[in-house]
Order: C-alpha cells, then structure tokens, then sequence
C-alpha cells in the first residue's frame, strides 16, 4: 500500500520513482473519481450513464478483467459468494437508480449511502473495480445530499484500514439472509470515525482569528504543520521545503493569509510568516 505522502505526492504531480505504475494509476484515477462526482453533487437524477462514466474514470487501465465503464458479460464469484448472473445486471442497476432517485431522500443520507453502498457491491456491476466505485457512490449519495457542503472528507480511508471487517460486514448480510442492519451499524460507526478524525485535522489547523472559510489543499496543510513548528519561516524556506517555486508559494500562501490563518511580519526583504 501507499503511504499518504506518496498519495499526496501522486495527487499533486510529483514523481515517485519506488512506486509502481499500476498503483500510480489507481491513485490518479482516484482523485479523478472524487472530481467527477464534486463536479456532480447537484445532479437529481443519476442513470446508468453517470455510473459507467464514473467506472470508466476510476477503473481505466487498472482493470484485470473486463472493460472499463461497461458492465460485466461474465459470471463473478467472490469467496463464497456468486453474483448474479451477467444479464440481470442492468436490469438490477435499473432498480437500484430508481430506488436511489426517488426513495433514498426519503430517509438520513447516513442510511440511503450505505444501502446504495451494499447494493451495489450485491450487484457486483463490473467485472473489476467494484469496490472502489461502490464507496464512491456511496460518498456521492452523502455530498448531494448535503452531508458534507465542502467536500473535505471520505470515508475510504477507514475501510482501507478496516479491510477485514469491511468484508466481513459484507459478508454477514448476506450471513443474516439480507438483514442490513450490521451492516448499517458498522458504516454508521466508520462515518463517525471519519468525520472524528477530519475534525481533530480541522482543530490542529486552526489559528486564531481565520475569518473566511477555506478547503485546505494538502500543500497547505503542510505548510501550516511547519510554520506551527518553526514558529515562523521566510519565503525561501518555505518553497524549499514544500518543493514548490516562489510563485508556487505564493500561490499557497495568499489564501492562508486572506482567511486570516496566516500573517506576514518583518520588512520587504527580511519578512517571515507566521500563524495569526
């Protein structure tokens, strides 16, 4: 697995030389996947297309089997569990949008994301890359609703680290003849630990006196962990440790300091920033 430093890294560019294509790629196409559906977040009506587009981005080049953005023509088999067969494919995605535009707000955007989560991951759409496109659908359901207006989470992170019981939560519905109430129980519980996690991120990151609202690009929350930890730092310190131009600093900081998160002290030629 990645570390996040090299997901950072992939995300904005940079070269990883020990990383391997194959997971250079998933990364990128990742990152993408999250664009397109921020890009989407006030779409009403998702159809077949939008979830083939969404394949497409997130599976292109990565695949071991199948086609990228086309459903499965071959019959899966996950440990124990045989998805269904190739042509009832459609027609149950056909069922699941349906349930999905015109009953899911009917209920908490917690639940609604889990069930088109687990339905979807039931229907085992493609023949590779379900599971990324299944959490991300998942994430879709909770940003269109409004369960997160800037978009700074996602709660992949805790079932990568979660692996085996994300599984095994899967698995025990199907254990509990399609009783989804484990299954509910456990992604309430990663949904918590998320969201706990980004706001203890949004505690260490805040200064007295921000006044604008700022979704922080992983740059800049680097570069407020090191003026928290120097104190103070100059522009040439600055892009020297984040690895970026002057211009690239810059571009960092004029945000920072236009939220009121960061200030600069000292004369033209000798000045620093530092937290406000």
């Amino acid at each position: 697995p990645l570390t996040l430093e090299q997901v950072r890294a992939i995300e904005e560019g940079r070269e990883i030389p020990a990383t391997a294509q194959r997971a250079r790629r998933e990364v990128a196409n990742y990152f993408a996947g999250l664009r397109f559906v921020e890009k989407n977040v006030k779409r009403n009506i998702i159809t077949h297309a939008e979830v083939l587009k969404l394949h497409r981005i997130m599976a292109g080049d990565v695949m071991d089997q199948g086609k990228a953005g086309e459903y499965r023509d071959i019959r899966v088999k996950l440990g124990q569990y045989i998805a269904p067969r190739p042509e009832d494919v459609k027609p149950m995605m056909s069922d699941l949008l349906e349930w999905w535009n015109e009953q899911a707000g009917k209920i908490s955007p917690m639940l609604s994301s889990a069930i088109v989560h687990h339905q979807f991951e039931i229907i085992h759409s493609f023949a590779d890359g379900n599971g990324r496109v299944g959490r991300m659908l998942s994430l879709w359901e909770l940003y269109r609703r409004g369960f997160d207006n800037h978009h700074i989470f996602s709660i992949d992170e805790f079932y990568w680290e979660d692996r085996p019981r994300y599984y095994a939560a899967l698995e025990n519905v199907r254990a509990e003849e399609g009783d989804l109430t484990s299954w509910l129980e456990y992604s309430a519980e990663g949904l918590r630990v998320t969201l706990e996690k980004v706001w203890s991120r949004i505690q260490k990151l805040t200064a007295r006196g921000g006044k604008a609202k700022l979704v922080l690009r992983p740059k800049q929350e680097q570069l407020l962990h090191l003026l928290r930890e120097h104190k103070a730092l100059t522009p040439r310190e600055i892009w020297d440790a984040l690895g970026v131009s002057k211009q690239g600093a810059l571009d960092l900081l004029r945000p920072l300091i236009k939220a009121g998160l960061v200030r600069r002290i000292g004369t033209k030629k000798s000045g620093r920033y530092v937290l406000k």
